[in-house]
């Protein structure tokens, strides 16, 4: 197998973000290889359920472990509704872990205090919101973080109505700018909005191109100590 680039393996809850993360990749870091571990019973379990179940922890943990020793150079966490459970896994291997949505929870900390968390599911909403928290707690940063849980989007989305659930989040969105320094989109799929979206007055995170490019980044380094 060919190293000079690296190898990254991405673990998805569903095969959403397949296509889209492998293009980006390719965008950004096209001298990686990627590979994907799916799992799409995950999802659905954890919205069945309100949350990451041990069900769910324990497959999560195991696909950690078969990336690294698969011969994974870094994991990368597709689905920001584990992400609490991605952090037990991480601790598992050795291999480092890159979280889709951690570029953007510093980048949010970063720009201002208070935060808006936008998302159309609850199971993605607490732990992404428990992220910002967390990670202005490390950056020694001071942040109010408000929930917006847009009720009724998702279903909106699953039955197949995709223009009214961007209606539903746009309206959240737009509702909220004038009372916070940054939007943050908890779900990567949010970023299908941006282009309706348009200039706004303060900035509106999404999280996969940034989640990618932090994780090339990391790869990058690892590479350049592993292999050079």
């Amino acid at each position: 197998m060919n190293k000079s680039g690296g190898s990254i393996t991405i673990v998805h809850t569903s095969f959403v973000s397949v296509q889209d993360l492998t293009a980006l990749f390719k965008e950004i870091g096209p001298e990686i290889q990627v590979r994907h571990i799916v799992d799409d019973s995950l999802l659905p379990e954890v919205l069945a359920h309100g949350g990451v179940t041990r069900a769910v922890a324990s497959r999560l943990c195991a696909y950690y472990r078969a990336a690294q020793e698969s011969g994974a150079d870094l994991v990368f966490n597709q689905c920001s509704s584990v992400g609490e459970a991605a952090d037990l896994a991480a601790q598992l291997i050795d291999t480092p872990v890159v979280k889709v949505d951690q570029a953007m929870a510093r980048t949010a900390c970063e720009t201002g205090q208070r935060i808006a968390v936008a998302a159309t599911l609850e199971t993605t909403l607490g732990p992404t919101c428990r992220l910002i928290e967390n990670t202005a707690r490390l950056m020694g940063k001071q942040v109010h973080v408000e929930r917006l849980l847009i009720k009724g989007a998702f279903e909106q989305l699953t039955s197949g109505n995709r223009s009214r659930h961007n209606e539903m989040v746009l309206e959240a969105i737009k509702g909220v700018l004038s009372r916070v320094d940054v939007v943050v989109c908890a779900q990567g799929s949010m970023v299908a909005i941006l282009p309706e979206l348009g200039e706004t007055s303060v900035p509106v995170l999404t999280s996969p191109r940034s989640g990618v490019t932090d994780a090339v980044a990391e790869l990058r380094k690892i590479v350049a100590e592993k292999y050079n």
